[in-house]
């Protein structure tokens, strides 16, 4: 099969567009035929080196496509299904091993460009509202990185779940059309961005920050948290650590949280398993669109990397490897 390896760690002349042998399924895995893959900013720093040392090897962290083989004590899962799935070992490629527990039907009517687009964001914008989050009914969210694609999808799953005003943040005013249109009541700039969240709010602050920059954001998004409202850090592409005061904490009734959804994959896949229905659900029914797709293919992946290094997309960058 073809895939797009990175033999060691560095910049974009590491992606190979090369010939590597077809994986086997082991017991409680399955193979899949990848038609169509996402680009994620993980994948960059994986290449760089920046989630562990040695060699990267195939990146991609999800894909859609036809289930092609299945391993021993699978059940539920039939040769032939187009599925979304978290994979293995690399979906930059023809083909790729995933847990069967991470592995989700998706309905023929969703365009495989949208499926491919959508596993990390609704995924994770779910258990980041839903389950960890608590969003309230009526409660203000102040959604970090708006207008990548897990912001536009948290925008979008907000508004579904109850939120009374969101509030988006990007780098630059030009990004702002994209979250305003998928529901975003404002949009503005870390410029002054406590000042501005408390000047939105009327004071009272935000009651759910969803952050996944960390860094100086994190520790200025905390002063304009209101009481009894949640923080939750799910990244850190600033490439710095935040500093939260634990005085700062239990007086106001202020939590600071963190998820991954990398961790949860590894170490808690049925967490996945039992939102999955109704995450797709969303998908299907077009409650989540992704409006602003790029695609390139397998082998131009080093376009689409140097693509999203740059910052200047909104929305998802995907691979296409088959149709």
């Amino acid at each position: 099969m073809r895939a797009i390896v990175a033999a060691s760690t560095g910049g974009l002349d590491v992606l190979e567009y090369k010939k590597v042998t077809v994986p086997e399924p082991s017991a409680g895995e399955v193979r899949i035929r990848v038609l169509k893959a996402s680009v994620h900013f993980a994948d960059i720093k994986k290449r760089k080196g920046m989630k562990g040392a040695g060699n990267p090897g195939i990146l991609g962290l999800d894909a859609v496509g036809i289930i092609d083989k299945v391993g021993q004590d699978v059940k539920g899962i039939q040769v032939g299904e187009r599925v979304i799935a978290f994979v293995k070992e690399g979906s930059y490629a023809e083909y790729a091993i995933a847990n069967a527990m991470l592995v989700y039907p998706v309905a023929d009517q969703v365009d495989t460009a949208v499926a491919a687009a959508c596993p990390v964001p609704s995924f994770l914008s779910f258990m980041l509202l839903e389950r960890v989050g608590r969003l309230g009914n009526g409660e203000t969210v102040l959604i970090h990185a708006a207008s990548g694609g897990t912001g536009l999808t948290l925008v979008q799953l907000a508004r579904k779940l109850g939120a009374g005003k969101i509030i988006g943040t990007v780098s630059t005013d030009h990004k702002a059309d994209l979250p305003l249109k998928l529901g975003a009541d404002h949009c503005i700039t870390y410029d002054n961005l406590s000042e501005s969240v408390q000047s939105l709010t009327d004071g009272a602050g935000a009651n759910l920050i969803l952050d996944s920059l960390a860094g100086s954001v994190m520790e200025e998004s905390f002063t304009c948290l209101a009481p009894y409202g949640r923080l939750v850090n799910y990244g850190n592409a600033s490439g710095t650590a935040g500093s939260i005061k634990t005085s700062d904490v239990h007086a106001s009734c202020r939590s600071l949280l963190g998820y991954s959804l990398g961790t949860t994959r590894k170490k808690r896949p049925e967490d996945l398993k039992h939102i999955a229905e109704q995450v797709i659900s969303f998908v299907e029914m077009g409650d989540i669109t992704f409006p602003s797709i790029q695609e390139f293919k397998l082998e131009d992946a080093s376009k689409a990397h140097q693509l999203m290094e740059s910052r200047t997309h909104a929305g998802k960058i995907i691979l296409r490897i088959a149709d």
